[in-house]
């Protein structure tokens, strides 16, 4: 996976995602509304063919840099517990 920024301001960043679908996207697209800086949460698929979706994030208050930084956070605690109780249980 690479990461690219396609645009930065303080409020706004567009990233670009390569070698990956919409499947990722959509579940950072989704942490990100948890946030209450953040104002716009989307994320842009060229064609299905072409795995390098755009995410766009737009804040308040708080640098967009930042907010999508914490998502991952909140996105690698969420995936750590969910693997605990997997291991738990099997």
């Amino acid at each position: 996976m690479e990461i690219n920024v396609i645009e930065e301001t303080k409020n706004r960043i567009v990233v670009e995602v390569k070698d990956e679908d919409a499947t990722l996207c959509n579940i950072i697209r989704k942490e990100l509304w948890n946030d209450e800086a953040v104002k716009a949460a989307a994320y842009t698929v060229k064609h299905p063919s072409i795995k390098a979706p755009h995410l766009i994030v737009e804040t308040a208050g708080k640098s967009a840099r930042e907010a999508l930084l914490d998502s991952m956070k909140r996105i690698k605690k969420d995936l750590s517990a969910f693997e605990k109780a997997v291991a738990k249980e099997f």
